[in-house]
């Protein structure tokens, strides 16, 4: 007698669980912390311009506030397209706009979603469904990745042409590996010409692809997309231009990222790749010892690190690219030793693995509490909208550090609100100026009357109880009202600490 058929329900479950799985997680992290920071904000101001201002090309935030290198508009554009009729209609229904920044990041995270899918059909089709399912384990218990999977940086967009790029590669398609880390490197990130580096060296040193062909199909693709890239963005930025070039420019030949702070050589390898990966990092290099397949492919991954290395200025989000490819080599790890946990000598190795993914459990928690305490402008000025509900025309004054811990024109609200982030006025200045309200990083500023403060995440404690660790907060967005006016002054305020 024939077994039963599944019902299409369990057919769909087991075709899609896992990617319900980490779409889930990624929709909790966007949702519970909605707002971005100044390392996204060129993106989502784009987003809100596209999405808001259409072609009037002249009320875009970027003509203001330029940044200190162009961006391309592209991942904007494709991004606010898919995200436009879900807006549209939020538009019709007066929803607050906070709701259209949630509808682009989740759009942008299920691009990334469905790049990692094509890349875990692989994983399956190439190791195993043991392997496939603890690529998906390590990926749901690390933090990074998921949650930066609905944040719209250049590294973001550029991820999904990586993700890509290794689905080819484990596919046996070496023209599109190649075609795909073009794309990524001309349009979005400069430096996966890095990763382009090494991953093309060992096509070519194992004889995948020719030299010429791969000349042709290198050279091809470029001019493609920077024809594409330069016509859309000079457009937008109302002068020929080709952004990657000027980041590339701005970052590797002046060197001038640096700026921004440095860390040492080792600190990739030391900090950043520890605390994305946790257990999956010690498992990704004993996969490398456990099964060779994995060599070839790990190897030029873990160069394009090495490389980056040398840059003074280190990010974590810089080498983001690199952790899908570390984590299947984990996966062959983890998966090795769970088909062996029952053998003497593997059983150690299988406990450890087990308190290693708790553990991993335990610290991606933490670290989402420290994030959704991180983002104190953000919630300042909700606040102070939800405060205020009279109708009655008020300009609030964001200053730099609130305007890049959590505002953008997403967070604003239609009439009677009004927003100035006029840069470069002194503390003694506001009072001479008739701003009703401040959103402001001073506690005391002249002429206006603290009304309350936001708490940020400041740094963890060690504690000797339970838990034994804790989260310090501590006042960092201040919001003033103006003393002059007599209306802020009657509503209930809290205050400031």
């Amino acid at each position: 007698m024939a077994p039963p058929r599944p019902s299409p329900a369990a057919r769909l479950l087991r075709e899609y669980g896992w990617d319900l799985l980490l779409g889930s997680i990624a929709a909790f992290y966007a949702v519970m912390v909605p707002y971005t920071k100044v390392e996204e904000s060129f993106n989502v101001q784009a987003m809100h311009d596209i999405l808001y201002h259409n072609y009037h090309i002249e009320k875009y935030d970027h003509l203001e506030f330029p940044g200190v290198v162009p961006r391309s508009f592209i991942g904007a554009l494709i991004v606010s397209v898919i995200s436009s009729p879900a807006v549209f209609v939020m538009h019709l229904r007066h929803v607050p706009k906070v709701y259209g920044l949630l509808a682009v990041r989740i759009v942008l995270g299920s691009i990334i979603l469905m790049t990692l899918r094509l890349l875990r059909v692989q994983v399956k089709r190439k190791f195993g469904h043991h392997a496939e399912a603890f690529y998906l384990i390590l990926t749901a218990t690390q933090f990074h990745l998921l949650f930066y999977s609905t944040r719209p940086l250049p590294n973001v967009l550029a991820l999904a042409f990586v993700n890509l790029t290794y689905y080819f590669w484990f596919k046996g398609n070496h023209r599109r590996t190649l075609q795909a880390l073009i794309v990524a490197a001309v349009i979005f990130r400069c430096d996966m010409i890095l990763l382009l580096g090494t991953i093309g060296l060992a096509l070519l040193l194992s004889r995948s692809i020719s030299l010429l062909e791969a000349i042709k199909c290198c050279v091809s693709t470029a001019i493609i997309c920077i024809g594409f890239t330069v016509l859309v963005d000079s457009i937008l930025w109302r002068r020929i231009l080709w952004p990657e070039f000027e980041v590339l420019w701005f970052n590797s030949v002046l060197n001038r990222s640096s700026e921004w702070g440095t860390h040492s050589i080792h600190w990739y390898f030391t900090s950043a790749l520890p605390r994305s990966m946790l257990v999956a990092y010690p498992l990704c290099m004993v996969g490398a010892l456990l099964d060779r397949r994995i060599v070839p492919y790990i190897l030029p991954v873990f160069s394009f690190v090495v490389l980056y290395s040398k840059l003074p200025h280190k990010e974590l989000r810089f080498i983001m690219a690199s952790i899908p490819m570390l984590n299947v080599s984990a996966s062959l790890a983890a998966s090795r030793i769970y088909n062996n946990r029952k053998k003497t000598g593997w059983k150690l190795l299988y406990v450890l693995m087990i308190g290693g993914f708790l553990s991993s459990l335990g610290y991606s928690g933490v670290t989402f509490m420290a994030s959704y305490n991180n983002y104190p402008g953000g919630y300042a000025l909700k606040a102070l909208h939800e405060a205020d509900s009279v109708m009655k025309d008020k300009i609030v004054h964001i200053d730099a550090f609130t305007a890049m811990s959590g505002v953008s024109r997403f967070c604003e609200s239609e009439y009677p609100w009004r927003y100035s982030k006029e840069e470069k006025i002194s503390i003694e200045e506001y009072q001479e100026r008739n701003f009703t309200y401040l959103l402001n990083e001073h506690r005391h500023i002249s002429g206006y009357k603290c009304l309350f403060a936001v708490d940020g995440f400041s740094r963890a404690k060690i504690q000797p109880r339970i838990p034994p660790l804790s989260l310090v907060k501590e006042p960092k967005v201040f919001a003033h009202g103006n003393t002059r006016d007599p209306d802020i002054l009657s509503l209930n305020w809290p205050g400031c600490p």
